[in-house]
């Protein structure tokens, strides 16, 4: 290539006046170059990065020019973060809405504030913003490179040495591992492995060794054998126009001029002929006359400013026909797609490093021997049946094969209507269910009931099957027992094309302790991802607590949340069990209301500092996203916005209720209940809480299904509804639930097989039932037999009243009265008049 490009030298914008004051120039001006955002704290005390200049724009005209920008300071050039609903930040705002006003509690939002601003800006300082913490597995993990490479990388600061072993190498520990130095790992623990694609017998290396590939889009385009030096030849020609790049045989031609100018045979020879050199400014105003006279060149005209202090960079400007014209170039970009061959030529020359579904793991030396694991942010794991391990899976198919989304996300208009689901036990028969048996036939029941947004629980990897899925292995994978990654994104697309927004039960409150498949001990040590000591485990679960205060944590975490919005278009997130991560007693303490108790010793900051930087993140990047916090412990601003001293959800689960009718079923005859008590746990002035009669708790843990206690009660399971003792039990149990559905603040949930009475508990295989599937499924054949046909029904019209009259989206009931004595609660219209009960609104 024969010529400079003077595009290295980025023009800029000429100063409005004769004499300018010394800035920087906008950011615009270098869209060009590569640039580096300089980032303050937001509380430093220093003086060092002053506010914006009083001038203002002239307002004459919609787009100002560059010359007429006033200078921005570095705070308004930080990238905008969003911390909450609402731009005032108050850490105590939310306090005065709420009538709390313990001092203690607001100074400890205050000094959680603090805390917060200082973790944002550590965050920010490796990371840039929440976009960049929330993108790890852009870079981590296994990904094909353009080069026709597969780059790994993985996060283990206890390793002193890190390979890969499969299928590709033969499971060798020393074939591929990382090099020596900062190209192999950083000072945080990170380290890199290079797998390079092997060259076919007979085919010679890539003549330039910036040459790519395109694997997957348009994946054939490139291979038309247009020779580089004729496409170069072409963006030079499209770009640059006649006079604007010099041509030069070698970079060093400018340099070797001035070298014999000064110092060659027509050089001075002695002091005496140097003379006296004259200063910068002399000598610059003679090129600059020079150049005058240059009148057929058309390279950018400079000029400098000189306000008496020390140069900068910055105060070299063009002039402003110069800066119009090289700001209204666009890069041939075209060109450089050309440049990139087609997948067509990557097969022909080589051979995959590694290949599509091929087996591997991560091999660690550390200080306390050699280790294998399954890399933390793997996206597909499997089981090896016979040496009872897993082990990851390359996930990179053809494009061909790559599925194809045909549905864009649905948006929930008023009310939200969940159907919680566990896929494994969502068939009929006696075995573990697929996603692709759950797209078939539970979607379809899902959509005709009326929900508009199901709730997946156990999706997320997990060894242990009879955890329900709650004790996740690998954060990054979905579970292999139940289909490939594909199959997952099939079930949301169908999902989507239903209208029905998909939530994914997230458990970042802890964590598996399996050392071979999890992230316990990941990397040898005892403090990777998780506290060590006795923080660092659940008291009673036998689970591992994550380290919310670490950097590397928090982008392992954030870049989860993230990646199942990006790459499964998940809508939503219920974070489960929030009180195992804020209180170091697990929340396995008891509450008596006090405020003390959610400032005292025992609530873990850094817990909660991370979920408000999780809400900032998900409501930044994704704006419809959904948010739902699982507390029992009704920590205070949970669905306040961030900005406020909240939390930052969209909704928190009422975990009373189902206790509430838990008590009274078992504990007092239903011709005793109290209104009174009833309406004190039902009507809510949070207009955020999710209700539901049952979810998976009452059918999961070791506990009966309300079916199963009331139509066991009246013997009739499968009997019709005209026995008045069978009537009479599914008229209670259909009170429940519209007592429950209209009294909702603003969401309501149904556990799958609720809808219909399913009568029978669940009791996923493990040893105590000799692991028997036997109770581990969903009785179908009933939704149409006797009164299991008719509280489906009665629950389908519920639905169905509320997708027209938007009964939830309301909000809570104004109840008047209640008389314990006749059994009824009076509620409170919003205008008064005359009122008719319509038929719609007869079930019972």
């Amino acid at each position: 290539m024969a010529s400079s490009a003077l595009f290295l030298l980025t023009p800029r914008p000429p100063p409005p006046l004769l004499v300018a004051a010394h800035r920087r120039p906008p950011l615009a001006s270098r869209a060009h170059l590569p640039t580096t955002s300089l980032r303050r704290r937001e509380d430093c005390p220093c003086r060092c990065a002053s506010s914006s200049s009083s001038a203002s724009s002239s307002p004459s005209s919609d787009r100002a020019g560059p010359e007429e920008r006033p200078p921005r300071s570095r705070q308004q050039k930080q990238r905008t973060q969003r911390p909450g609903r609402g731009n005032a930040i108050d850490p105590v705002g939310f306090l005065a809405k709420h009538g709390i006003s313990d001092r203690a509690f607001a100074q400890f939002l205050r000094d959680r504030y603090k805390a917060l601003k200082d973790r944002r800006w550590e965050l920010h300082s490796r990371l840039i913003d929440l976009k960049e913490a929330s993108s790890g597995f852009e870079l981590m993990g296994m990904h094909r490179h353009r080069q026709h490479r597969v780059d790994f990388m993985e996060w283990a600061p206890g390793a002193r040495y890190c390979s890969l072993v499969g299928d590709f190498n033969q499971w060798s520990a020393t074939e591929n591992c990382a090099r020596e130095g900062h190209l192999g790992h950083d000072d945080f623990g990170y380290w890199t492995i290079i797998l390079e694609d092997k060259l076919r017998e007979g085919q010679e290396p890539d003549e330039y060794y910036f040459q790519e590939y395109n694997y997957v889009d348009d994946y054939d385009k490139g291979d038309n054998g247009v020779d580089v030096e004729e496409l170069i030849s072409r963006m030079n020609e499209e770009y640059w126009e006649p006079g604007e790049v010099r041509s030069q045989k070698s970079r060093l031609e400018v340099v070797a001029k001035l070298y014999e100018q000064m110092f060659g045979p027509n050089g001075p020879q002695t002091e005496e002929e140097l003379g006296d050199i004259p200063d910068a400014e002399t000598r610059y105003n003679e090129w600059k006359a020079l150049q005058k006279d240059d009148s057929a060149s058309s390279l950018p005209c400079y000029d400098f400013i000189d306000n008496g202090q020390e140069f900068d960079i910055f105060s070299v400007v063009t002039d402003r026909v110069s800066f119009e014209k090289f700001q209204g170039k666009s890069p041939p970009l075209a060109y450089w797609v050309e440049m990139r061959k087609g997948r067509k030529a990557w097969m022909e020359k080589y051979v995959p490093a590694i290949s599509h579904k091929d087996k591997y793991r991560v091999y660690f030396n550390t200080p306390d021997g050699a280790l294998e694991r399954i890399p933390a942010w793997a996206t597909y794991v499997l089981p090896d049946a016979e040496t009872k391990q897993s082990y990851a899976v390359h996930w990179e198919p053809p494009p061909e094969e790559i599925y194809k989304w045909r549905f864009e996300r649905p948006k929930v208009k008023g009310s939200l209507r969940i159907y919680e689901c566990h896929v494994g036990i969502s068939g009929s028969e006696q075995k573990i269910s697929s996603f692709q048996e759950f797209t078939s036939n539970v979607l379809p029941h899902i959509k005709d009931a009326g929900y508009n947004a199901i709730q997946l629980i156990g999706t997320v990897e997990h060894k242990d099957y009879s955890s329900v899925g709650y004790k996740v292995t690998n954060y990054f994978a979905v579970s292999s027992r139940f289909g490939t990654p594909d199959d997952f994104k099939k079930l949301v697309d169908e999902a989507h094309g239903l209208g029905i927004v998909v939530l994914l039960d997230i458990v970042h409150s802890y964590a598996s302790s399996d050392e071979l498949v999890g992230l316990s001990l990941f990397d040898g040590s005892n403090d990777c991802y998780f506290h060590s000591g006795k923080r660092g485990h659940h008291k009673y679960w036998g689970t591992r607590i994550f380290k919310y205060d670490d950097i590397d944590v928090l982008h392992f975490l954030l870049s989860n949340l993230n990646w199942w919005v990006t790459e499964y278009r998940i809508d939503g997130f219920q974070f489960h069990s929030l009180p195992s991560m804020l209180y170091t007693h697990n929340g396995f303490s008891t509450f008596t209301g006090a405020m003390e108790e959610y400032y005292n010793q025992y609530v873990d900051k850094d817990a909660l500092i991370y979920l408000i930087l999780a809400n900032e993140m998900l409501h930044e990047l994704h704006p419809d996203i959904i948010t739902i916090a699982e507390d029992a412990t009704f920590y205070p601003g949970l669905c306040e916005p961030t900005t406020q001293g909240g939390l930052g959800f969209d909704y928190l689960v009422n975990l009373s209720v189902p206790e509430m009718w838990l008590w009274h079923l078992e504990n007092v005859p239903e011709q005793e209940w109290s209104m009174n008590k009833i309406m004190k746990v039902l009507v809510s002035n949070n207009s955020n809480m999710l209700s539901y009669v049952e979810n998976h708790n009452q059918s999961i843990s070791g506990r009966k299904s309300f079916a199963e206690i009331i139509l066991h009660k009246g013997k009739c399971s499968n009997n019709s509804v005209d026995d008045d003792v069978i009537f009479r039990a599914a008229s209670l149990l259909n009170l429940i639930k519209l007592i429950t559905f209209t009294t909702s603040g603003g969401a309501y949930l149904n556990f799958i097989g609720n809808e219909f009475a399913h009568p029978k508990r669940i009791e996923f295989p493990m040893s105590s039932n000799d692991y028997s599937f036997r109770l581990a499924n969903r009785q179908w054949e009933l939704l149409d037999k006797g009164v299991h046909k008719h509280i489906f029904n009665f629950d389908k019209d519920i639905m169905s009243l509320d997708g027209k009259e938007k009964l939830i989206s309301r909000g809570s009931p104004n109840v008047h009265h209640c008389d314990d004595t006749s059994m009824l609660y009076s509620v409170g219209v919003d205008e008064a008049g005359e009122y008719q009960v319509t038929d719609s609104c007869c079930f019972v």
